[in-house]
């Protein structure tokens, strides 16, 4: 049922954010490790990170405790991480990996619906960049540099 919605939702926002006519970033609501649910839009005022990664990709991996220390280091001045797992993944092994790193952000299940709302590419991870009006500003294939951050996020926290 809840992939369902999910898929309708997709259908219906595609179009528009693939015609540019809207970059409004989709309404999503997912569950977190605990099974609380977690709207992306809660993050309105903040600049979101929304992190599409996955246990089984060594480039997700590698990219996280960069992750880690951005969301550290920038919490103040307005940033949100949110990570998204991306199937197939096992709930166990997802928490066992973010607990080995010390994540200090949200890790959200989804599924490849979701992704396909903000992207409809293969590539894993990709990082969502959202300001604080809920606008997607950029999309980012593989590890986000340090280089692209400080172009693309850096500005949105000022």
């Amino acid at each position: 049922m809840v992939r369902a919605i999910v898929f309708a939702t997709l259908l219906i926002l595609l179009p528009a954010v693939v015609s540019g006519q809207s970059n409004e970033a989709p309404a999503v609501a997912l569950k977190d490790l605990r099974g609380r649910t977690v709207r992306i839009g809660d993050y309105r005022g903040k600049v979101v990170l929304l992190n599409f990664w996955a246990t089984w990709c060594p480039p997700c991996r590698a990219e996280m405790p960069a992750l880690v220390r951005l969301q550290q280091q920038y919490r103040r001045q307005g940033l949100q991480v949110i990570g998204i797992t991306y199937p197939p993944t096992e709930l166990s092994a997802v928490r066992r990996f973010i607990r080995s790193i010390g994540v200090n952000y949200p890790v959200l299940l989804g599924a490849v619906e979701t992704k396909a709302m903000f992207d409809t590419g293969e590539t894993l991870p990709l990082t969502v960049v959202i300001d604080r009006e809920g606008k997607i500003r950029d999309k980012i294939e593989g590890i986000l540099l340090p280089k692209e951050f400080e172009e693309k996020v850096k500005p949105l926290l000022r």
